[in-house]
């Protein structure tokens, strides 16, 4: 078994959509970033490519690459699945936090955990998202950010 684990942070801007899971929350303001700024998926992202041990996010879709302008974190996270079958690896299970002021996640958490079950290839049961909010102290509490942490636990598939 082997262990990853990733935070993201994205600053909050007029202009953008907020999408988080995969899923367009409807706000006023969203993440500013290269791709869409999922912080979510990018926590994911980043946690299981650590756990397979192939560096960091930045490494496999660099910000600089114009191929990833723009584009929907759920590819990348496509890209990710096909990186663990490609090492011999299954997920066992995910958990991961949305650290947010506003608006509220809990009607979105399950089509988040629908999407990136689905795009993973593994069972809702094995997802966990959780939210809370900054208290309104710090970036998040005063509405400036968004931050996202992921732990993700993966294993040799079996022969």
């Amino acid at each position: 078994m082997r262990i990853g684990q990733s935070t993201d942070i994205h600053r909050l801007v007029k202009g953008r959509k907020l999408i988080l899971g995969g899923v367009e929350i409807p706000y006023e303001l969203g993440l500013d970033g290269h791709s869409d700024a999922d912080v979510l998926l990018h926590a994911i992202i980043e946690a299981l490519i650590g756990a397979m041990g192939l560096g960091d996010i930045g490494t496999h879709f660099p910000d600089t690459d114009d191929e990833y302008l723009g584009i929907s974190s759920i590819k990348l996270l496509e890209r990710t699945r096909e990186m663990l079958e490609e090492n011999g690896y299954e997920i066992s299970n995910i958990d991961s936090l949305i650290l947010i002021q506003q608006p509220k996640m809990k009607p979105f958490i399950p089509r988040m955990r629908k999407n990136i079950a689905e795009t993973l290839g593994i069972g809702e049961d094995q997802i966990n998202v959780k939210a809370t909010t900054g208290e309104k102290m710090g970036f998040v509490g005063r509405g400036e950010g968004v931050v996202a942490e992921a732990v993700a636990l993966i294993e040799r598939k079996k022969a």
